[in-house]
């Protein structure tokens, strides 16, 4: 029997524990931000940051960069953090990267729509996308600056003007509008967040928004008028948010929380995790909009499979019909915005 002065302290068991071999098994996740001093950027990072599935952490911006990454750098967690300020590091930035983050782009404010925010946040999402396919042509890529029904096709244009486009690796991320739904629902019913999921689809602005509620787990149901109010509530809560911030901003810790969430599950999936599923915002044969969200199944090179819509209820089939002409033409207007573009 060991003496007190022999026994292994609870704190050398622990260390041994947390760096034993077979608590390493997983592969080392480069995951890079760019525009990581911004609203959602920080809040992001610092999510990322306390993941143990993240290795190493570059955060780029144009501005303040140095310092959220010095701070996030105390943080006693596994991931190297590094920041890298302006356009000359971009590049370094994004090399080797597994994943890249790009949440860059200025704000709405309250009066302005999404299309409002599309010129100054097309041209960074260009740019920005251009230096991804060539620093790091293999990587994730998550395009979170809005408006996404735009600047996810932008994105991808430009990865294909690189020749380095593969469907299976580009998403405009879309799970804010899931975590909503989920929220709200759970709390109309009262039940356990956690453990309630609902699918949605179309895409990432107002009527595109179409939450799947008929197929909604657990199973819930809502008289008519009910249903359309939390329906539209869930498009409009970016909205809510905006109002609500009266001029200070958007929504920047949902937001965070949500691409975290989504980038967790990602590199799970490339971990060779099984049955991670995502909605995602993506190309797709789903409808006539060359892009559209639906859940996804990920895997070890990107999407998986696409799992599609499912059996819609009539009233989700109207909100479908409602949102296309719009989905349409905000693709329609990225892909015309790089094809513009010198």
């Amino acid at each position: 029997m060991l003496s007190r002065v022999a026994r292994p302290s609870r704190l050398l068991c622990v260390v041994r524990e947390q760096f034993s071999p077979k608590r390493n098994l997983t592969k080392e996740a480069r995951v890079a931000v760019l525009g990581a001093a911004g609203g959602i950027g920080q809040p992001l990072s610092l999510l990322l940051k306390q993941m143990p599935i993240v290795s190493h952490l570059n955060l780029y911006d144009i501005a303040h960069v140095m310092g959220v990454a010095s701070d996030l750098s105390h943080i006693e967690s596994r991931a190297k953090v590094q920041g890298f300020l302006g356009p000359d590091n971009l590049r370094p930035c994004l090399d080797g990267a597994d994943i890249v983050l790009i949440p860059a782009g200025v704000p709405r404010k309250p009066g302005m729509t999404r299309d409002d925010l599309f010129n100054t946040n097309a041209a960074i999402v260009r740019d920005l996308t251009a230096a991804v396919a060539e620093s790091c042509p293999k990587a994730m890529l998550g395009i979170i600056t809005n408006p996404v029904n735009s600047t996810a096709p932008i994105a991808s244009e430009v990865l294909k003007k690189h020749g380095v486009y593969d469907p299976r690796r580009a998403f405009g991320v879309t799970t804010l509008d899931v975590v909503r739904s989920n929220t709200f629902i759970a709390e109309a019913k009262g039940l356990d967040v956690s453990k309630t999921n609902v699918p949605v689809i179309g895409g990432h602005s107002g009527i595109t928004i179409i939450p799947l509620i008929s197929q909604c787990t657990p199973p819930v149901s809502f008289p008519p008028e009910e249903r359309v109010k939390l329906s539209m509530r869930i498009q409009n809560a970016g909205t809510e948010v905006v109002d609500a911030k009266a001029g200070a901003g958007s929504a920047t810790l949902s937001m965070a929380f949500a691409a975290a969430e989504f980038c967790k599950s990602l590199i799970e999936a490339l971990n060779g995790q099984e049955g991670k599923v995502q909605c995602a915002y993506v190309r797709s044969e789903e409808t006539e909009a060359k892009y559209f969200a639906t859940p996804v199944l990920l895997g070890k090179e990107g999407i998986e499979k696409n799992l599609g819509m499912g059996k819609l209820l009539d009233v989700e089939v109207n909100l479908l019909k409602a949102a296309m002409p719009e989905l349409i033409a905000n693709i329609q207007k990225g892909e015309q915005f790089v094809g513009d573009s010198k």
